[in-house]
């Protein structure tokens, strides 16, 4: 697995100061994706144990509120298999920090995958952005997302009612 870059102060992809790590690789290809460049799997830089160290050092500070992985697509398999140590670190190490995971496949998309990884990231991230980025619906008054089909779902209150709950984020700035 590559990844693009490591933002250690983000306040655009989640609530609160967070570090963001935005990984390579993605087959969506979205009409006017934000990180086009992120599209190459073979973009950007390896992801090593090293960059797991790195970025739970980064947020080893009270004002940081979680993690926030996007890309490229977070749930590409050779990206879930890179991301998955990194997750449970920071469940082991910040159990009161959020994960947020951005993704352009749907949660039900997900939830048919056949991969552990996709069963274990799952089960372990906060808050799940889904949906494929629309041009067509882009209304830069949403939170966290960049068009209105996309959802921002409690990973928590969903994995305990068995049905999609919808964040209180999941709402319009206006």
């Amino acid at each position: 697995m590559n990844y693009m870059k490591i933002k250690k102060t983000d306040v655009s992809n989640g609530p609160g100061v967070r570090v963001s790590i935005f990984v390579s690789g993605c087959h969506h290809h979205c009409k006017n994706c934000f990180n086009q460049e992120a599209w190459d799997f073979k973009s950007g830089t390896p992801f090593t144990d090293n960059t797991i160290d790195e970025i739970i050092n980064a947020m080893n500070h009270e004002y940081i509120a979680g993690l926030s992985l996007l890309g490229g697509e977070p749930f590409e398999l050779i990206n879930q298999k890179g991301l998955l140590p990194l997750i449970k670190k920071v469940k082991e190490v910040y159990p009161d920090k959020t994960i947020w995971a951005y993704s352009g496949f749907l949660y039900e998309e997900l939830k048919e995958m056949e991969y552990e990884e996709t069963k274990e990231i799952l089960n372990l991230i906060d808050v799940l952005v889904d949906g494929k980025f629309v041009e067509e619906l882009k209304d830069p008054n949403l939170y966290f997302r960049g068009s209105s089909n996309q959802r921002i779902i409690d990973m928590n209150k969903t994995r305990k009612s068995k049905k999609i709950i919808l964040s209180e984020k999941n709402t319009r700035r206006d």
